[in-house]
């Protein structure tokens, strides 16, 4: 059923019927959809002609519109069939880091042909990322990063003291856009484009941490939503006890799912082995210093081995990780530590973006050890989450940068939105989809894919025909709807084929990771597609 949109409050219908109906001479018609317009400028994309890219002159600042802009990048694919288009669909990839531009240009290999054939796709590369005035910072200063965890309060406080030169540092190399790279104000860009495009109302399909864009714009623009899909859902209204557990419970599962699928599966390269024991094996000779990555010369931590375990299980990629743990196992010697060249800025978006939508306090040493206790009992496979445990403590000393703080999820004004989420997602928890859900249980209905990886949409013919329909006939699943686990093929654990998934993501395929690098093809020797199918 099409849900019923309302878009004008009581007063100012009443008083345009009032107008309409006593035809009042001269009477101006109502302005129902004020605000900021600009041209978008459109050519063919240098990596496809098959897909238009764009740019629009975006305020640096909202609350000062006529000031400083930069330049957001777009890209554009049409409808397939004119005569059927819907509309537009605004797309992003997530992170803070990942790239809606290249997410735009591998659509047609994503979205199937009916969603294609109803709508203009557009990708955005939000403020501060890719192609979008990235925020850059130097290599200098990201190397004298001080050891983590710290082990004492006089090294709590040299964190504290390099996050803020850090943002110093990329605050100088970006310019004034690095303190207004938060999610409303990429909300405010994209109600802007909606309007430059002379387009009514949206449809939005955002993955990841582009659902808390979504939400934000529910909250903001609601009456501007046709439809709305959250792919793996975000929870901003967590503290930081909250986020950390969630997020280490997360990580936790999807470790053990790994570890069962390797039981019950014979080409797993550690089949028949104790994999929790061969695992706690490496970590423990890693931090003794006794590991060299397989395929350089470089000595590899315990923390680069659980990075490595949580990216693949994104995918999940479960045959490379098993391998690779496997030639470790194997490995006895320790090769020196060899360093490439490295240019002097990188772009580095996660902690700039992050840290000021999360307020997510820990104000010492004491803190931080009862904190990182906690998520490594509740977890004590992976201790604590990567992503996480990296997102909090990118954030020590800088708790006052927070513009964007957390809240409760509050939609009033927008039709029925589409959440979707894994059971056992390793990065965006269940748990956030449910208590985002609970929070919002008029305006949103939940999708649970009982599964595993980080992305639902194109899972299953259940997950894909469900969300379809929701996009093309506006019709909503059932309160409860489940999609069963679709075991992956053997070729789908060895992860995507060259160019065949979606587009290139940060190393390692957790977003916003150090060494971002939007258009370079290519960004780990282990991860080269930032897949999750």
């Amino acid at each position: 059923m099409r849900p019923i949109i309302r878009v004008l409050g009581i007063g100012v219908t009443a008083a345009a019927l009032v107008a309409s109906s006593i035809g009042i001479a001269g009477a101006a018609p109502v302005d129902r959809d004020r605000g900021y317009r600009a041209n978008v400028t459109w050519a063919p994309c240098p990596e496809t002609a098959d897909v238009e890219c764009g740019t629009i002159p975006m305020p640096v600042d909202w609350a000062d519109q006529g000031g400083e802009k930069f330049t957001l990048a777009l890209a554009r694919r049409k409808a397939t069939d004119p005569a059927k288009r819907e509309g537009v669909l605004f797309i992003n990839l997530g992170g803070p880091g990942g790239s809606g531009v290249d997410f735009a240009l591998v659509a047609h290999r994503y979205f199937s042909p009916e969603v294609q054939k109803r709508f203009d796709i557009i990708g955005i590369d939000p403020r501060g990322i890719a192609r979008s005035t990235p925020v850059m910072c130097s290599l200098r200063k990201l190397d004298q990063r001080p050891p983590f965890p710290p082990d004492n309060q006089a090294e709590f406080e040299d964190l504290a003291r390099f996050n803020r030169e850090l943002a110093d540092d990329c605050r100088a190399n970006t310019g004034p856009l690095f303190d207004h790279v938060d999610t409303l104000s990429v909300v405010e860009d994209m109600d802007a484009l909606r309007r430059s495009l002379g387009e009514r109302r949206i449809t939005y399909f955002g993955l990841s941490y582009s659902t808390l864009i979504g939400q934000q714009y529910a909250e903001r623009h609601g009456d501007r939503i046709r439809a709305m899909v959250l792919d793996s859902t975000m929870d901003h209204s967590l503290d930081t006890w909250g986020f950390a557990e969630t997020e280490a419970v997360a990580a936790e599962d999807s470790f053990a799912e790994f570890v069962a699928w390797c039981d019950r599966t014979e080409s797993c390269a550690l089949h028949d082995q104790d994999v929790v024991k061969v695992w706690h094996s490496l970590l423990e000779r890693a931090d003794r210093g006794g590991l060299s990555h397989p395929r350089s010369s470089n000595v590899i931590t315990s923390k680069e081995i659980r990075e490595r375990a949580f990216s693949d299980f994104y995918g999940p990629t479960w045959t490379p990780l098993a391998e690779f743990l496997s030639v470790l196992n194997e490995s006895s010697t320790r090769a020196a530590s060899g360093a490439a060249d490295k240019p002097q800025l990188t772009a580095y978006p996660f902690p700039a973006v992050f840290c000021l939508d999360w307020s997510l306090p820990v104000r010492n040493h004491r803190e931080f050890v009862a904190l990182t206790s906690h998520t490594n009992r509740i977890a004590p496979n992976m201790l604590g989450s990567p992503l996480g445990s990296d997102a909090v403590a990118a954030c020590i000393g800088r708790s006052g940068d927070t513009v964007n703080p957390q809240h409760r999820l509050r939609i009033t004004d927008a039709p029925k939105i589409l959440m979707l989420n894994a059971l056992h997602d390793p990065a965006t928890a269940y748990a956030w989809a449910v208590n985002a859900h609970r929070q919002s249980r008029d305006a949103t209905v939940l999708l649970t894919y009982e599964g595993w990886g980080h992305g639902v949409y194109d899972r299953s013919d259940c997950t894909r025909g469900t969300t379809d329909a929701y996009l093309i006939s506006l019709t909503v699943p059932r309160v409860g709807t489940r999609c069963a686990a679709v075991e992956p093929t053997e070729a789908q654990a060895k992860g995507p084929a060259a160019g065949q998934d979606l587009p290139i993501g940060p190393r390692d395929r957790v977003p916003g990771w150090l060494d971002y690098a939007p258009h370079n093809g290519v960004t780990s020797d282990d991860h080269p597609y930032d897949s999750h199918r």
